[in-house]
């Protein structure tokens, strides 16, 4: 996989893209980073990439002419066409169901926005404007970085086990359940026995509920959307109904 990226800052990606699972990631060959300076494509003396938005208001929006021009540009570097993602507040918001489906792209072009958004001309040249959460940053590129953290470590030879992505948070629909590791007694805190019992089909089946328990107290609202049997969902809502009912006040009428 091909990932571009284009940004008035490019040097801050370049720590961020060699290290750790992204930098191995590149030396075994599953994903290649090409980063661009944007003002590369701008035809003044001052490189501007901005201008006053019409009408008035506050703030500045950055020009059509330097997007459109990187777009062609870097399209032309590749025979693989790209899929053009604008990082943007409106956007879709990423979970992991839109994430898996970045990662099956063969190309990836990640334009990132910036001050009080894009010439609305730019949007014609993009296929999906992604955001990573109901807040305002600074810029597109944090969520660039993190859409290309979360695309390339479902690439095929990244993760050192193929199941571990289908495992985690979100993947199933599910929080991950609790993990551990040794000690197997911490300062009179143990590890469920289950887990140390060698029988993976209750190690399975303990996961399964405890997925579904995590969810069910942090994240209810994953639980609609999840895959679940009957008794699977029965067991989330008692969960709930404890909570609750733990919740309540001594002497409270409800």
């Amino acid at each position: 996989m091909r990932i571009d990226i284009v940004s008035i800052f490019p040097d801050v990606f370049e720590p961020v893209l060699a290290s750790s699972m992204l930098g191995i990631a590149q030396q075994k060959g599953a994903v290649e980073f090409r980063v661009h300076d944007l003002r590369q494509w701008t035809d003044d003396k001052h490189r501007t990439t901005d201008d006053y938005p019409f009408g008035g208001g506050h703030g500045m929006v950055m020009k059509p002419e330097p997007l459109f021009r990187a777009v062609r540009a870097v399209t032309e570097a590749d025979p693989r066409v790209p899929f053009v993602v604008l990082t943007c507040p409106q956007g879709r918001r990423l979970d992991q169901r839109l994430v898996e489906e970045l990662a099956a792209k063969e190309r990836l072009l990640i334009l990132c926005g910036r001050y009080e958004g894009v010439d609305e001309r730019v949007r014609e040249i993009v296929d999906l404007e992604v955001s990573i959460g109901d807040y305002v940053l600074t810029g597109g590129e944090l969520p660039a970085m993190v859409i290309v953290d979360a695309v390339t470590r479902l690439q095929p030879g990244v993760l050192a086990s193929p199941s571990s992505a289908e495992e985690e948070s979100f993947s199933w629909g599910l929080l991950e359940y609790p993990q551990y590791t040794r000690p197997a007694s911490f300062e009179g805190r143990e590890v469920p026995a289950v887990l140390l019992s060698g029988d993976h089909k209750k190690i399975a089946q303990w996961r399964r509920l405890e997925a579904i328990r995590r969810t069910a107290l942090r994240r209810p609202d994953l639980l609609e959307s999840a895959d679940l049997t009957e008794d699977e969902r029965a067991f989330a809502a008692r969960v709930i109904a404890e909570r609750d009912s733990e919740r309540k006040e001594p002497g409270s009428d409800g």
